[in-house]
């Protein structure tokens, strides 16, 4: 049996991924969304009439195979399509939307980068060909209306679909304009569509499918009476049913009545399935059934789903229960992390959005502590107080509730990207204070020049203008000359304002003390601030702290240094 394709649209925030599909079916999803973001990842079905009208006859009735295709809509991070079961891996198939005026974008990058490593197969939807400046739009399909076009708007938009071929072939992807394909195997195929106008939506349903048809046949082959296996999508409370699960079904068979193992916190929940409702398509409304076959979006009503999560993993168990419940709890396991070393808390709403956080906080080496699904707990925030080190202190949450009043950094967000963005300006800042910290009482690397034609006293204090060639020349330090200390800088002047420190690339008036200019020191020379072996020492541990320009000032100190002193600083 051949089962319904299975296609993920994936791509950066805001590119048209909703909208692609909202066209397809008629709806306004995107507009009801925080934002205008999708945040949780959804499925829908759209029958073989409905590909067959949007496809303006490119797809033949009697060539197709698939009786329907479900889309499912990743939230608009592209991490977000690294969930267990979802996205790249659950797909079949899979729409990388990419706005060709905006071109790539990191979210982007990461989106391919996923698909690459799921060797999950994907076509490229170059989307809002409708604002590319002086472009027509009519109802005609897309290769037709770009003909007519003027010569300089088919240029333009050739370009700006050429740097998204530029740019996959930095992944070692070959890809071209759809039309021009030569070996579909070899070449990831670029559809230019307007998800606004539906310019080009008929020409990607038509290389969606007959790639599909054509290479996927096998994939799509399913025993239709093996054990249903599927993937939690929402926990939804509905009135007269209460706690219903919303799955999409990817293999096997489903029935009332099965023996059903779920993805549980601590513990896989078995429960058994009282009703099945499978979705309409092109609807939200779902019709009561007795069974249902894979590929399928359904809603599940059972007893004992108080600790159900979106995300879970969830296997009908005809035989051999305690077998099915360790498969389904140690997918779980792969994504919780419960350990005893130090890190961050994690805290989410559902598995994927879990697995999302993690992923993207491996990426910049973020050390976890604890991810786990659920609102905010007073462990949780006495954990956080505990640990040792600042930059640990803090809960990263999606979706969730506080249920603890806290002075401890909490970011909470209903959108993902924004957790990210807002941890990384607490990293900074929280970085820029300890090395503030750490800095504060320690002789810091410094190099000037006195200026020629700027001397506005030669003694009692001598008054030199001087240019900072690297570090910082702070008030209050000692300098030195040929390795052996020379004078303090007593003051510092910029534009007639006495200032505390000038900085690389200022040239300020600076005056010393106990010096001549003529005897002690000469215009033309180079100081640099007197630094001891001690000090050295300690500015060594803490050369993380240093700018570039103020490591290789410390260099030059050292050489100067061991002129005399060949085992100075060792």
């Amino acid at each position: 049996m051949i089962r319904s394709l299975i296609c993920t649209f994936v791509g950066h925030v805001d590119h048209g991924k909703t909208s692609i599909q909202d066209y397809i079916r008629e709806t306004t999803v995107v507009k009801r969304e925080p934002g205008q973001i999708t945040q949780h990842i959804r499925a829908s079905k759209i029958p073989a009439s409905t590909l067959l009208k949007i496809s303006k006859g490119l797809i033949k009735s009697d060539k197709l195979k698939i009786n329907s295709l479900i889309f499912l809509d990743t939230p608009g991070h592209a991490s977000f399509t690294n969930l267990r079961k979802r996205g790249g891996n659950l797909a079949d198939i899979a729409v990388l939307v990419v706005d060709i005026n905006e071109g790539f974008k990191p979210q982007t990058v990461e989106a391919i980068e996923i698909l690459k490593n799921y060797k999950t197969p994907f076509v490229v939807a170059a989307n809002k060909i409708d604002l590319v400046s002086g472009y027509r739009s009519n109802e005609l399909g897309f290769l037709q209306n770009f003909e007519g076009q003027h010569e300089l708007v088919r240029k333009n938009l050739e370009e700006k679909l050429y740097k998204i071929v530029a740019k996959l072939a930095e992944f070692n992807l070959n890809s071209e304009r759809f039309d021009r394909v030569d070996d579909y195997t070899k070449q990831i195929a670029i559809i230019p569509i307007s998800a606004k106008t539906g310019e080009g939506i008929a020409e990607l349903l038509m290389v969606i499918i007959g790639l599909a048809q054509k290479y996927l046949d096998k994939n799509l082959q399913i025993d239709a009476k093996s054990p249903g296996q599927a993937t939690v999508l929402e926990v939804i409370q509905e009135t007269g049913k209460g706690t219903v699960l919303e799955t999409i079904l990817y293999d096997g068979v489903i029935r009332e009545k099965d023996t059903i193992v779920i993805g549980g916190i601590g513990k896989p929940i078995v429960t058994k399935i009282r009703a099945i409702y499978q979705q309409q398509p092109l609807r939200s409304k779902y019709e009561l059934v007795k069974s249902a076959t894979a590929a399928d979006v359904i809603r599940i009503s059972c007893s004992e789903l108080e600790d159900a999560y979106a995300g879970m993993p969830l296997k009908v168990a005809d035989k051999n229960i305690e077998a099915i419940k360790k498969l389904v709890q140690s997918e779980v396991g792969e994504v919780l992390i419960e350990t005893d070393k130090e890190g961050i808390i994690i805290k989410a709403d559902s598995l994927g959005t879990l697995e999302a956080l993690i992923s993207l906080l491996r990426e910049k080496n973020v050390k976890i502590k604890r991810a786990s699904i659920g609102d905010i707990t007073k462990k949780d925030i006495t954990e956080v107080k505990a640990e040792k080190k600042e930059i640990n202190k803090v809960i990263l949450a999606f979706n969730v509730k506080q249920l603890e009043k806290s002075d401890v950094k909490i970011i909470n967000h209903d959108v993902i990207y924004k957790i990210i963005d807002e941890f990384d300006e607490y990293v900074h800042n929280l970085q820029k204070s300890m090395e503030a910290k750490e800095l504060k009482n320690v002789k810091l690397p410094c190099k000037i020049l006195l200026m020629e034609g700027f001397i506005f006293r030669q003694s009692n204090p001598a008054v030199v203008g001087v240019e900072v060639l690297g570090g910082k020349l702070k008030s209050g330090m000692t300098l030195m000359k040929n390795g052996k200390k020379i004078t303090d800088v007593k003051s510092i002047q910029l534009d007639g304002e006495t200032i505390n420190e000038a900085r690389v690339g200022q040239q300020v008036a600076v005056a010393f003390p106990n010096v001549v200019v003529g005897r002690q020191i000469n215009t033309g020379d180079i100081l640099y601030s007197l630094i001891n072996e001690e000090e050295f020492k300690k500015l060594k541990s803490l050369k993380k702290f240093l700018s570039k320009v103020e490591i290789e000032v410390l260099k030059e100190i050292i050489e100067i240094n061991r002129r005399g002193n060949p085992l100075w600083g060792v």
